[in-house]
């Protein structure tokens, strides 16, 4: 069939893949004896402008650069020459896509990953690095600068790796300046301040450019965007990043400040670009982020940019490590980025009201003991490496957990409790019913020996609930439920001073969770935490109105009256059973000034049980009937428990005689 395609020489043209300006693109396939066979990219002058002699010299200088440039990283040349009338260009074909087309398919609610973005930037800062170095024949340097690094620019391997090309309107010492004509050459948005403005170019343009594409990839939008192209040409000459600073809190410290290194107005500020390769390759090295290729190949595979699945990359030099040996690691690249991210802890002791010191504790180790209550902030000091024992307040890292209501345990506040009274298996259920149908602001405090629980309401709605039980905790909430790694959680925990205490910022920070992911886990790990009070089978409860956390809280979706379901749901069957067979022998009669029974959203089956309530008949009768009709009971048994608890029914018996709802007036 080939001997039927298109020729171009010896190339038989398969398809067009790319138009510019000035020249087009084909897959070619090159056949030669015995079944040899080679697809390349075939670059050709568009007819138009073949006979336009600085167009021809233009391309002619750009296959003798490319030529010159031999680097797993740019784009390999192999032959140049006329063919026919055209003049054309050989080049390796890369079998995958480009940034542009991988920042087009990216969702917009979630950005290129932090990973694989460092991956791109780091290998095409290698591939600048070679260039900007490279030689003649004589040794002396090209002072070469590519004046193009954008994001179609960047090709990107089915297998993950980079590969620069397009030298088309490159720099060398030797090439003849292409700025006369007064027109500024580049992609409108990948340009550098100097560029901008006509000056004298050196390689710390391109890195310029480099970061603004790395910078676009992690904030999922163009670095610079405007209504005109003047707009954007005054934005990149002033290095507005306002763009960026509205995004920054999505990018940890460590990598906002690798960008921000590289957006630098002056180009004396800027790194150069193998030290920017190894500020990316450090950031990677301490992230732990050792499958660049794998990451990349997968990803354009979830985004259909590649046919069929991604390959296995285990190709010898494909992985991070083998690319970066941290023992020769230059120190540039760890000046760009700051310190080690995760540094060792400062040691805390703590001296009890007795005397008696704990530690030496770390960190997290010391809030863990502040925030269960074992440590009591108000008759406790501190002492921070090795200082004098202060109160905690004085100490800026502590304020939060030593002055917030929520993470607190004051025994006094009880004394302000309005109601009060014992817990036992299943009786928490009403009493949590009161506080959502009265729409009551004020905090239910639950407590058992050394084992205390708080659950703060606003207007009906729980919105912030502490535990003294180290596994509710949120490092250990995510590690249970298989979220994050150990290490992660420990990694994140070594950075709370950093962020004010807080492990979820922490975690977004490092990378390890996205937002939403932290979004979701938040709001499960409450619910969890509201469905383990129910389980409760002894101990006391008081409700203090008006008290408020003071903690930064979002609206998690968690509807009330939905819990209090779910509560009933997962109570367990026997316990139900203890506290509803006492009242079998009594009538039972709908409640007309109760919710209506879509507002807790139940099983029909349970709609069925209350709805068959007609105040003839007894809770034992009406399980009797659903008995005798071939029903399960459990439905029933948790329906009419939902029901006495919420006050959907109720009985002839005074609410201070039902063995599980106490009464709970304001």
């Amino acid at each position: 069939m080939s001997e039927e395609r298109p020729l171009l020489g010896p190339y038989h043209i398969e398809r067009r893949l790319a138009a510019g300006g000035m020249a087009e693109v084909f897959v070619a396939l090159r056949e030669g004896l015995h079944g040899f066979q080679k697809r390349v990219a075939l670059k050709r002058i568009l007819p138009q402008f073949s006979s336009d002699p600085d167009f021809v010299w233009m391309f002619i200088d750009e296959a003798r650069l490319a030529a010159l440039l031999e680097h797993p990283n740019i784009v390999q040349v192999f032959d140049f020459g006329t063919m026919g009338d055209d003049l054309v260009l050989v080049m390796e074909l890369v079998d995958g896509s480009n940034v542009s087309r991988l920042l087009r398919a990216a969702p917009s609610d979630s950005p290129i990953p932090w990973d694989v973005a460092l991956h791109i930037a780091y290998q095409t800062a290698q591939a600048l690095e070679y260039a900007h170095h490279a030689v003649d024949d004589n040794g002396e340097s090209l002072e070469f600068v590519h004046r193009d690094v954008s994001p179609a620019n960047i090709l990107l391997s089915r297998t993950g790796h980079v590969k620069l090309t397009d030298f088309g309107i490159a720099t060398v010492r030797s090439r003849a300046p292409t700025t006369e004509d007064g027109q500024v050459r580049g992609k409108l948005g990948y340009m550098s301040p100097e560029q901008v403005l006509g000056k004298e170019l050196i390689g710390k343009s391109d890195v310029f450019t480099l970061s603004t594409v790395l910078a676009e990839m992690l904030i999922g939008e163009p670095l610079f965007q405007g209504e005109s192209e003047l707009n954007v040409l005054l934005q990149i000459r002033d290095a507005d990043l306002r763009v960026l600073a509205r995004c920054e809190r999505r990018i940890p410290q460590d990598i906002r400040a690798l960008v921000l290194r590289g957006l630098q107005r002056d180009p004396k500020e800027r790194p150069t670009a193998g030290a920017f390769s190894e500020a990316c390759a450090e950031v990677m090295r301490r992230r732990g982020m050792g499958h660049g290729p794998d990451r990349v190949a997968r990803l354009l595979s979830q985004l259909n940019l590649i046919d069929g699945d991604a390959p296995d990359v285990h190709l010898p030099g494909a992985d991070v490590p083998s690319l970066i040996d941290s023992d020769l690691m230059h120190h540039r690249g760890q000046e760009l980025i700051g310190p080690q991210a995760v540094t060792s802890p400062t040691i805390y002791r703590v001296q009890l009201p007795d005397g008696s010191v704990m530690g030496p504790m770390s960190y997290p180790r010391l809030i863990q003991l502040l925030t269960t209550g074992v440590i009591d902030s108000r008759s406790s000091k501190i002492s921070k490496a090795d200082g004098t024992y202060i109160d905690p307040s004085s100490l800026p890292e502590l304020t939060r957990f030593v002055t917030s209501p929520g993470l607190q345990w004051k025994l006094e506040e009880l004394a302000q409790a309005e109601k009060q009274g014992q817990l036992r298996a299943a009786t928490l259920l009403p009493v949590f019913y009161d506080i959502v149908s009265r729409q009551q602001t004020g905090v239910l405090h639950l407590w058992q020996r050394n084992r205390r629980k708080k659950i703060y309401f606003v207007d009906g709605r729980p919105e912030f609930v502490a535990s003294t039980d180290k596994s509710e905790l949120l490092g250990e909430y995510l590690v249970a439920t298989g979220q994050c790694l150990r290490m992660e959680i420990e990694m994140a925990l070594a950075l709370l001073p950093k962020h004010g205490g807080r492990l979820g910022d922490a975690l977004v920070g490092l990378g390890i969770l996205r937002p939403v992911e932290l979004f979701r886990a938040i709001s499960d790990q409450v619910r969890g935490r509201l469905m383990e009070s129910f389980r409760w089978r002894r101990g006391e409860w008081a409700f203090v109105r008006g008290a408020r956390s003071h903690e930064e809280t979002f609206p998690m979706g968690l509807d009330p009256y939905e819990l209090i379901r779910d509560a009933a749901n997962e109570a367990h069957l026997e316990e139900i059973e203890s506290v509803l067979d006492p009242l079998r022998e009594r009538v039972l009669e709908r409640c007309d000034d109760g919710p209506p029974l879509q507002t807790f959203r139940m099983d029909r089956r349970w709609v069925s049980v209350l709805d068959s309530v007609s105040g003839d008949t007894t809770l034992g009768g009406i399980l009797a009937r659903q008995s005798g009709s071939g029903a399960d009971l459990e439905p029933a048994y948790r329906a009419l428990y939902l029901g006495l608890a919420c006050r959907l029914v109720r009985t002839n018996v005074r609410p201070s005689q039902m063995p599980f709802r106490e009464l709970f007036s304001a």
